[in-house]
């Protein structure tokens, strides 16, 4: 029975995909505003990098709906996990090469992460991706060092901040006779670091938003491993 409920699925979704398939007008693709999009981002935005304007800009509430959803996911595991306190002395420290290797990667680390959030209208990047690796410069120093932990309290502070400055900066722009998140400041030379008004502001808020939820997330997580 449950064979034949899987053929019966597969058979349906088949003719379902070669329905559409038989209908779509291949080598003609009608990306209405994609076309749009591509024609007028750059003059919009002044970001060179379309996915950004994309970002930030065409679908900005979805990003903030993005943000709200990976709060409430490492709000959540925080939850669960609770705070447990190692035994003191049952933890050995790393070597001296995962030490001092994680003090010199963590300004390394800092530096290409908030660079990579700075340059996301110009280059691949932006505040998810650099947000990432500043989660990562400051749990590297507590794999080195078994039983340091994060000031929970201040990534808290980081995150409320940034959070209410990606919102501040749409009501900005509501005020300003705009739509939400639309973008400002823009400049008419392209390619330069200022030139996409908010939206780099807007890529600092991203980034620091989810990389103090990712690193409290996995000091979390650290301090389970290590009690376990």
């Amino acid at each position: 029975m449950r064979n034949l409920t899987g053929l019966l699925f597969a058979g349906g979704l088949g003719f379902m995909l070669l329905s559409i398939a038989i209908n779509l007008d291949f080598g003609t693709p009608t990306m209405l505003i994609g076309g749009a999009i591509q024609s007028n981002a750059l003059q919009k935005t002044g970001a060179t990098n379309i996915v950004t304007s994309v970002v930030l800009g065409y679908r900005g509430i979805d990003t903030l709906g993005e943000l709200s959803i990976l709060f409430a996911a490492a709000a959540s595991a925080g939850l669960i996990l609770g705070r447990r306190h190692t035994t003191a002395g049952t933890q050995t420290a790393g070597g001296f090469v995962l030490r001092h290797g994680g003090s010199m990667l963590f300004p390394l680390l800092m530096t290409i992460g908030f660079y990579i959030i700075f340059h996301g209208h110009l280059s691949p990047g932006g505040g998810f991706q650099g947000g990432v690796i500043l989660a990562a410069a400051f749990f590297l120093p507590l794999l080195a060092r078994p039983g340091a932990q994060l000031h929970h309290g201040t990534l808290s502070l980081i995150e409320g901040l940034a959070g209410a400055s990606f919102v501040l900066i749409g009501l900005i722009a509501l005020q300003q006779g705009k739509a939400f998140l639309q973008p400002m400041l823009i400049q008419d030379t392209l390619g330069v670091l200022l030139s996409a008004g908010t939206l780099p502001l807007l890529y600092l808020a991203v980034g620091l938003k989810v990389g103090a939820e990712l690193a409290s997330l996995l000091s979390h997580l650290a301090q389970t491993e290590s009690d376990a």
